[in-house]
């Protein structure tokens, strides 16, 4: 909410075309979700409300395969944009784990709850997600999960702006993830740190940081980690104005994403290109990965990646001057908004098209 901000889970990013300029790239670098406030099922009261209910027994008698199973439908609503039924499942899922005692699977339906929240714009509710995971890290002496939680508030942290404190955050996980001779930890925490770096405007840095994190995760075979960071990576370039090592860095994040079927890697890496094409004036090289993506989103069954893709194609015909068709894909863009009920995005949207039309 589309740096890629590194979350463990890795999501995916999004970059709507229009005019590159460096407060573009540095949205799109960094804040990779879409906060869209939309009233939420449930609120941080809610969470310790239901976890200390007191167990009636139709609830004792809830089985692990239902809480399972509630985890994930919780992820099918999250990939398919409902961010707001995400949170519900995920509140049902704790209260039966908290009700058999499994501390880890609390921990992954936390992480979950957070990225829904994050979707919808509350951040107070993700961060008190993501602190109570890392808390159940530290109770069970779960190392890499702590990696992976410090990670997770880093990267959240520098979201709101507070780049300081995530770097801190950050650098506490690396730290662990050294001392434990966790790999795969190294990789992920020195990714997140070339995030910071370049959140501050150091790009030689950010990329060496990147470039570092990326022999740590391809020791590791972590095919998805390697396509998020070289994201990352091309979202240096593009912040410096390297345009070649640009298309060529997300290039190649594109193509191991599409091997491995990373959708969420592949989706980022190719809204890096269609920015970088269009920077550098490839406009019908920009329309033919905007077709792809939105191909993609359509056999993901994706609402919500449907919806940027729309949003896409309509910057880019505006800058082309080609306001008719622009108009088209706005309207388009907008329908599936008020489909997803995401007043926020419906009134974005209006304006940018109110204004396209008050410029022609």
């Amino acid at each position: 909410m589309k740096q890629q901000l590194v979350f463990s889970w890795q999501k995916v990013g999004l970059i709507c075309v229009d005019t590159v300029s460096r407060p573009q790239v540095l949205l799109h670098s960094f804040l990779l979700f879409t906060f869209l406030l939309s009233p939420v099922a449930a609120s941080v009261v809610d969470i310790t409300q239901q976890l200390h209910r007191p167990l009636n027994s139709s609830v004792g008698r809830q089985s692990r395969d239902e809480a399972d199973s509630l985890l994930r439908i919780g992820k099918q609503q999250y990939t398919s944009g409902y961010a707001d039924k995400t949170v519900a499942s995920c509140l049902r899922a704790l209260e039966l784990y908290h009700s058999i005692g499994d501390l880890k699977a609390q921990g992954l339906t936390y992480n979950l709850l957070a990225k829904a929240y994050i979707q919808l714009g509350s951040s107070k509710e993700a961060e008190d997600a993501l602190r109570r995971g890392l808390a159940i890290a530290r109770d069970t002496k779960d190392f890499q999960a702590q990696i992976f939680a410090l990670n997770n508030i880093g990267t959240f942290l520098l979201q709101q702006g507070e780049s300081a404190t995530a770097g801190k955050t950050v650098e506490d996980a690396l730290a662990i993830a050294h001392s434990v001779k966790n790999i795969e930890g190294e990789g992920l925490s020195l990714s997140n740190l070339g995030l910071v770096t370049a959140r501050l405007g150091d790009y030689n840095k950010a990329i060496k940081l990147y470039e570092n994190a990326l022999t740590f995760r391809r020791q590791t075979g972590d095919a998805i980690g390697e396509a998020n960071t070289l994201n990352n990576l091309g979202d240096a370039y593009l912040a410096s104005g390297n345009y070649q090592d640009t298309i060529a860095t997300y290039g190649e994040a594109m193509r191991i994403a599409k091997t491995n079927r990373d959708r969420t890697n592949e989706l980022r890496a190719i809204d890096g290109l269609v920015t970088a094409h269009t920077a550098v004036g490839r406009y019908e090289r920009a329309f033919d990965l905007l077709e792809q993506r939105l191909a993609l989103a359509k056999e993901l069954q994706n609402l919500r990646e449907e919806l940027k893709s729309f949003e896409s194609y309509a910057q880019l015909y505006k800058q082309q001057g080609n306001y008719l068709t622009a108009r088209n894909f706005y309207e388009r863009a907008i329908t599936l908004a008020r489909t997803l009920e995401d007043s926020r995005q419906e009134v974005q949207l209006q304006d940018q098209l109110t204004k396209m039309l008050q410029q022609k």
